[in-house]
């Protein structure tokens, strides 16, 4: 075989004495500096935020339903000032809320599936005026 058939193959060797540091710690279950380096900047995001809202359900289903009546054109984009209708966004995340919802159904407290009946039924009220 000529010099130039041989150049189509690679050989590493992956024994463990081979390896890198970084690679023995990733065969050992350890973490990487890539795992490391993103573990960190996540707990930097966490300590930024920490001054914001608790995060909890109610918050997560309250967020969603401000997006979806921000598409049905009843509040602002906070982001620009203007509102604006797009019916196609606001269908889709009621429909995403009420997935949720079925999903969720008698795994919420009794707080959190008024919460969410509520918000559901006054979303998909507002989405029948706007599109009938």
């Amino acid at each position: 075989m000529s010099d130039a058939e041989d150049k189509g193959y690679t050989v590493k060797d992956r024994r463990f004495h081979q390896l890198s540091e970084e690679e023995k710690a990733e065969a050992r279950g350890g973490e990487s500096s890539q795992e490391k380096a993103f573990k960190e900047a996540a707990q930097k995001a966490a300590a930024g935020a920490a001054g914001g809202p608790e995060i909890t359900f109610s918050s997560l289903i309250f967020s969603l339903s401000s997006t979806a009546f921000m598409h049905l054109g009843a509040i602002p984009d906070p982001n620009t000032g203007k509102t604006e209708k797009d019916l196609a966004m606001a269908k889709q995340t009621i429909d995403l809320l009420g997935v949720l919802r079925e999903k969720t159904r008698n795994n919420l407290d009794s707080e959190e599936e008024n919460l969410f009946d509520h918000l559901l039924y006054d979303l998909r009220m507002a989405y029948i005026k706007e599109v009938g």
